[in-house]
């Protein structure tokens, strides 16, 4: 994609460079696998073998006797709250009774060397009594329950128009997606560090410094102020990392041992040890007059949110407030539980709710455009939100919201060349690729199209915050905020908001940590919103009292000076004082603190009404694929998509995260599952568990529809999630057009191609 900007180097809107790309690329990036400490000990997480059993006894002394034992820490040696988690604390911080789903922390060990910490794991004697796990959503409806909480998360209906009202054109379809991983090239890591105050440093790969902290205090039972978090370097994240993974049992064995502990999973036990995308089942009926146009949608979502709660019922939340998608509809009858079974927790992964529920009503949106003989995107045009228009749960869309445009704009996108006609014009480019599995004549082309739209922020009431904090000192900017940065490109915006905002070249970036407030989740496609919100008021509250002391040095009235292009104008574009900011700004030490929040939300009420949300974003993607139809092979040729981003920041960084999102909807479209035995994960490696690589990357265009919502900070959306949400029904949609066959269910196998019902 060749991306045309302004002529400008800095500032916003334009492709300024990563100041960690470079390192990053060469290796000399710091990840916090890498972190270090004279003196420091490792530790290790002894894990249930079962899915569900009682713990008769644990008995730590074969681990003691090990050479170079430091400490082995159980249930008991937790000092304060016994639970833990990110939403509700139902998560014990290691069992103690029961254990509730396989791979869940038993005991903690810390070792002069990595190995010595899994001998002694190892040499724990824990008794279990095996109790027969559960782990079908459907019959967790039912069932006793396995958790004091109960078995069901939550429960929620989005009930809304004339119940008597029908369309004499129906489709019903029932769809299921499988439970997807995050799949982090960074595992797990950290480094907990005890202090002579008698608190705790602790260095670590998260997305959400604060809550890690009020999480981490409450179970050592400390005082929030003596628990210090850094941000480790991130290896990706992509929800993994919102919840607790390794950081209370850092902190417990540093404190206990009073030397520095590391850790960091291998491979298999960060499957097990992060939350996963909730498997869903769907069934919906869509309702139509003879146009297509919609008149009714009702239907049932069932989410498995796995053994403990992290983030299920905000997930539920999205999922059922887009479970009709960016459509038209006068009468709803929705109803979604999401529910608690002795499958591995489920919680936040990129699109978290909004994912699932495209799949299902993108489908049925193909099944009732051939049912009413409408071309399918000329369907959604006909029932897309604009502007105005009321979701199903009664909020207004805002006066950013171009669906149609980004409808209009994606199908604009140049289709590729046909198949490719011979081997000698290169294997690779058939389904199979360079194994020369396939021979051409079986090769069916088929072209998919999904739309989706996903919300912005946190959403029911949450007091969503950020704070930032900018310093000007001896000509250099330095601006402290706790965002996470996890790969998105946070301290990248970070360097163009102060350039733009105080015309200043040297910026840096300080260590996110707990020192500054909080500023919430990298997650929920936020952080360009509020925390680039949070900065940019910081900056410009700096550049104002900068202004003020230059108005009154030169005896010009206040708030008649502006800075563009790293001079000191007037307001009216006139030449001012005619004082470049670098002679401005010699001696000058200013520093202002700013938190931005958004506008209030409500809860859901009793008909699943109310004012949820935040914002919105919305994409198209237009999927092309070839298919192998005696083979059941699937080779992804090019994706396609528009996506409403308010406005660009930063083009390249933009397309970049577009493309990520677009491999992982590809991923969860026809290679992506962890597969589940009564419980245990059985794939838990990157042999086993398959995700895109390089070869598997489809050619990608794109198209930014810029509309500036008025509401956020810098015109811009959060622009991480939508292009995973239709990327997915896309390219099913396309797998569909090629065979014929139905595919209500992803990740598509070979065998749901080929296989004995594939044509039913």
């Amino acid at each position: 994609m060749v991306i045309t900007r302004e002529r400008r180097t800095t500032g916003t809107g334009v492709s300024v460079a990563r100041p960690d790309g470079v390192p990053k690329v060469r290796g000399e990036f710091a990840f916090a696998s890498d972190l270090w400490m004279e003196g420091m000990l490792w530790g290790h997480t002894l894990r249930a073998p079962h899915a569900h059993a009682r713990i008769v006894s644990i008995d730590p002394s074969g681990a003691l006797r090990v050479p170079g034992v430091h400490a082995v820490l159980t249930a008991d040696d937790v000092p304060g709250r016994a639970t833990f988690g990110l939403v509700v604390p139902d998560q014990p911080v290691l069992a103690g009774d029961v254990v509730r789903f396989a791979g869940e922390a038993v005991a903690v060990v810390a070792a002069e060397h990595p190995e010595l910490a899994r001998q002694a794991a190892a040499a724990i004697r824990v008794e279990y009594e095996p109790l027969a796990p559960l782990v079908d959503a459907e019959l967790a409806l039912g069932a006793e329950p396995i958790h004091p909480d109960g078995n069901v998360y939550r429960q929620l209906v989005i009930r809304r128009g004339d119940a008597a009202a029908h369309g004499p054109i129906a489709v019903e379809g029932e769809y299921e997606v499988g439970m997807q991983d995050q799949a982090p090239l960074g595992p797990e890591a950290g480094l907990a560090v005890p202090a002579d105050d008698g608190g705790v440093e602790l260095f670590v790969a998260t997305q959400y410094l604060h809550v890690d902290r009020e999480q981490t205090a409450a179970a050592l039972g400390l005082d929030p102020q003596l628990v210090r978090l850094t941000l480790g370097g991130v290896g990706g994240a992509f929800g993994a990392r919102e919840d607790i993974s390794l950081q209370i049992h850092l902190c417990l064995l540093a404190l206990q041992t009073r030397r520095p502990v590391k850790m960091v999973y291998s491979r298999a036990e960060s499957f097990v040890g992060h939350v996963h995308r909730h498997p869903a089942r769907i069934r919906l009926r869509h309702e139509a007059d003879r146009d297509g146009r919609l008149v009714r949608v009702e239907g049932r979502m069932l989410l498995d949110g796995g053994a403990y709660a992290s983030t299920s019922v905000p997930v539920l939340v999205n999922a059922m407030s887009f479970a009709a998608g960016p459509y038209r509809v006068p009468t709803v009858d929705v109803e979604g539980i999401v529910v608690r079974t002795n499958n591995p927790p489920c919680g936040a992964m990129r699109g978290f709710g909004a994912v699932q529920a495209c799949f299902a009503y993108e489908a049925q949106m193909d099944r009732l455009a051939a049912a009413c003989g409408v071309d399918p995107v000329e369907l959604r045009l006909r029932n897309a939100m604009g502007p105005g228009d009321e979701f199903i749960f009664g909020q207004r869309a805002g006066a950013s919201f171009p669906l149609r445009e980004t409808i209009r704009a994606c199908t604009r996108h140049p289709l590729p060349e046909p198949p490719v006609q011979s081997r000698e014009a290169g294997a690779a480019d058939l389904p199979g690729a360079s194994g020369r599995t396939t021979e051409e004549h079986d090769v069916r082309r088929g072209i998919g199209f999904a739309v989706s739209v996903k919300n912005l922020m946190f959403s029911e009431g949450h007091d969503d915050l950020s704070t930032a904090h900018c310093r000007l000192r001896d000509g250099v900017v330095t601006v402290t905020c706790a965002a996470a940065e996890v790969g998105q490109g946070f301290v990248t915006l970070v360097h163009q908001i102060a350039h733009e905002v105080l015309g200043v070249e040297r910026v840096v970036v300080a260590p996110a940590d707990t020192s500054i407030g909080d500023a919430g989740s990298t997650s929920a496609s936020r952080q360009t919103w509020m925390s680039g919100g949070a900065v940019l008021a910081a900056c410009e509250a700096v550049r104002d009292e900068l202004l003020d002391r230059v108005a009154r040095d030169h005896a010009v009235a206040a708030g008649s000076l502006a800075v563009r292009n790293g001079s000191i104008v007037g307001t009216d574009g006139s030449r001012g004082v005619d004082l470049r900011v670098e002679d401005a700004i010699r001696g000058v030490d200013l520093e202002a603190t700013r938190v931005h929040r958004h506008r209030p939300t409500t809860p859901l009420d009793a008909d699943g009404q109310g004012e949820p949300h935040v914002a919105f974003a919305v994409a198209a993607h237009r999927a092309v694929v070839d298919v192998d139809v005696e083979l059941g092979l699937v080779r992804v040729v090019q994706v396609a998509t528009a996506q409403d981003v308010g406005r660009v920041l930063n083009p390249l960084q933009a397309l970049g995260q577009i493309e990520g999102g677009i491999a992982q909807g590809l991923g969860l479209a026809v290679m992506e599952e962890v597969i589940l035995d009564q419980g245990h994960i059985r794939n838990a490696s990157f042999t086993d568990y398959l995700v895109p690589t390089a070869l598997d990357a489809a050619e990608v265009l794109v198209d930014f529809v810029e509309v500036p919502d008025p509401d956020a900070p810098l015109g811009a959306k959060g622009i991480g999630e939508p292009p995973t949400i239709s990327s997915t029904p896309a390219i099913v949609a396309a797998i569909r057009d090629a065979t014929g066959v139905p595919l209500r269910r992803v990740p598509v196998r070979p065998s749901d191609i080929v296989g004995p019902s594939s044509g039913s």
